[in-house]
């Protein structure tokens, strides 16, 4: 056994030393200082010229607080940034660090069964939130069209109205428009539970806080969250927590998507995703166009949807429900008629239906899916053509019908649809707890009209 010498020791000591002192220098942080406050823009000078759309900045108060913050443009030399949270505390000269240009996340497999906030932290009460090995961007780029792979087959969402008359393909976007009220979230919250797919991701953006719970407990249910992820940014919090919520429910779709699942991605509403980006643009001095919405909003409802859809390599797919708040039931104001013209069909939820009982009250008539009549088979088609001919048939002649003013037998094609329109409106209606499979239900309706 060889012995050290007193100077190797030594030596050795130094170098521990000089190791230690290494490790405990702090990284070195750029910030700069706030030079103006308004209404929830701040100015901050100060910054190196590599700061950029996009990069974080965090503002630190003489409370010790720490609010993040994400630059939204430039003004004079000076970073325009927004906060993710109140700005009580902030002032003249705070200080303002600099921090990552590429917002990222870490999603894994635990995380299904959890619900996190738009910054990607646990709000569950369930323990820390696991981190995968690779990063997502928040803000990717949507596949390559030349080498996007086709939609795959139906997908079974155990609506009778949807599966039938709406048949959805994995793959396909579609939105729900409907006015408030309506039952368009139960409608989600359904689909949800009751869906085929392997995974559902689901955002509500800028829900309700007291109806949080609800759909958790209520709606989703223990078997519907255990595979499922949930991001949740409330209606009181900051307009870019609204906007990250939905970059954050389409980027944890795609990891999924990316181990070869089948997704179901679920983000109520789009609406107010709309309405964030309109707050975050007046406040950076975009102009206004139509209702106040500046031009990025369109881009970036355009960015956001085009995410969705089937991948690049063949294996997994997001299949992407999107509700849409229509203002004064208005069908065609900005926000819905920019959605209806970039996704793959449109379920329409109508207020007279709803007023009359019967849910979910989908307007069959107004209501497109465009994988059909393609994915259906021959005997299902027909069912479905026979029975949207009865239905518009007596709505034609329904103010006759009710005024007493049709007589049986003056038209056969009236008397029939006469017979069978209280059937398929009876087919329509569901219970939020009532399941349908996807084949039960065409059977159904091939049996409630007659057809064998």
């Amino acid at each position: 056994m060889v012995s050290s010498t007193p100077s190797e020791d030594m030596a050795r000591m130094r170098v521990d030393t000089i190791l230690a002192a290494i490790d405990a220098i702090q990284p070195a942080v750029i910030y700069g200082s706030v030079t103006k406050v308004l209404g929830l823009m701040v100015e901050i000078t100060g910054f190196p010229d590599t700061l950029s759309i996009g990069s974080r900045v965090t503002l630190v108060p003489e409370d010790g607080r720490r609010i993040s913050c994400e630059v939204v443009g430039f003004r004079e030399n000076r970073a325009l940034v927004m906060p993710f949270a109140p700005l009580e505390g902030i002032g003249l000269g705070c200080r303002a660090e600099i921090g990552q240009a590429r917002p990222v996340i870490y999603p894994c497999e635990a995380w299904l069964g959890r619900v996190i906030n738009a910054l990607g932290e646990p709000i569950d009460g369930k323990g820390p939130l696991p981190s995968g090995d690779h990063a997502m961007p928040l803000k990717a780029a949507a596949p390559q069209a030349n080498k996007r792979q086709r939609m795959g087959d139906k997908l079974d969402l155990g609506v009778r109205a949807v599966n039938c008359f709406l048949s959805v393909c994995r793959g396909q976007r579609m939105g729900i428009f409907s006015g408030s009220g309506v039952g368009k979230s139960v409608l989600l919250s359904m689909m949800a539970r009751y869906t085929a797919a392997e995974v559902a991701v689901i955002g509500l953006i800028g829900e309700r806080g007291r109806e949080v719970q609800e759909f958790l407990e209520d709606d989703l249910g223990e078997e519907g969250l255990a595979r499922s992820v949930v991001i949740v940014a409330t209606g009181d919090e900051a307009p870019l927590m609204r906007r990250q919520a939905a970059y954050l429910t389409m980027t944890v779709a795609e990891y999924f998507r990316s181990k070869g699942e089948d997704v179901l991605c679920m983000m109520d509403s789009l609406t107010r995703f709309a309405m964030s980006i309109r707050e975050i643009g007046l406040s950076a001095g975009e102009p206004p166009t139509t209702k106040g919405y500046p031009p990025s909003m369109y881009n970036e409802m355009s960015r956001l949807l085009e995410r969705a859809g089937p991948g690049e390599d063949g294996h997994g797919s997001i299949t992407g429900i999107f509700t849409v708040l229509v203002e004064g039931d208005d069908m065609n104001e900005p926000v819905a008629d920019a959605v209806r013209g970039i996704v793959d069909g449109h379920i329409v939820m109508d207020r007279a239906i709803a007023d009359r009982g019967r849910y979910p009250a989908i307007d069959i008539l107004k209501s497109v899916s465009r994988s059909m009549p393609a994915c259906q088979s021959k005997e299902q088609w027909e069912a479905v053509k026979r029975a949207k001919q009865l239905i518009t048939t007596y709505e034609d002649m329904a103010e006759l019908i009710r005024l007493g003013a049709y007589r049986r037998g003056a038209d056969q094609k009236v008397d029939e649809a006469v017979k069978y329109y209280p059937i398929i409106d009876e087919f329509l209606a569901q219970m939020k707890d009532d399941r349908t499979a996807l084949d039960e239900g065409f059977k159904r309706l091939r049996k409630l009209l007659d057809m064998g």
